[in-house]
């Protein structure tokens, strides 16, 4: 018997789908938000790979960072993921949000990222 999804299941796969209409061809970056950090990743979902990854965790921001949990931490990680996705050759992403609403550090992250150099 299976189980009826989550609200955030739901969102997730609406907004998964929407990207998938639009895509044209362009990789996708994604956001995983948790309350104590935040995750980005530039995803080729034709070749099933990760192009580029940044989080609060990683050795480059640990040391740079105050909090892990704040809007000032995820501006950081977008511009990480943004110059690492640059170096990989990419300039045009789709933004999956993940379920999660588009404001605070998500936001934050998505300014990040746009000030590295990504359009989306």
């Amino acid at each position: 018997m299976q189980k009826k999804p989550t609200a955030k299941q739901r969102r997730v796969w609406r907004t998964r789908a929407q990207l998938r209409k639009g895509q044209n061809g362009r990789v996708r970056l994604s956001v995983h938000r948790t309350g104590m950090h935040i995750y980005a990743q530039i995803i080729d979902d034709e070749k099933g790979l990760t192009l580029a990854a940044a989080s609060t965790i990683d050795k480059d921001l640990r040391g740079k960072l105050k909090k892990t949990a704040d809007s000032d931490a995820a501006t950081a990680v977008g511009k990480l993921v943004g110059e690492r996705a640059v170096k990989a050759g990419v300039k045009e992403v789709c933004f999956d949000r993940g379920g999660f609403a588009y404001h605070g550090r998500v936001k934050a992250l998505a300014d990040g990222a746009r000030e590295a150099g990504l359009s989306f």
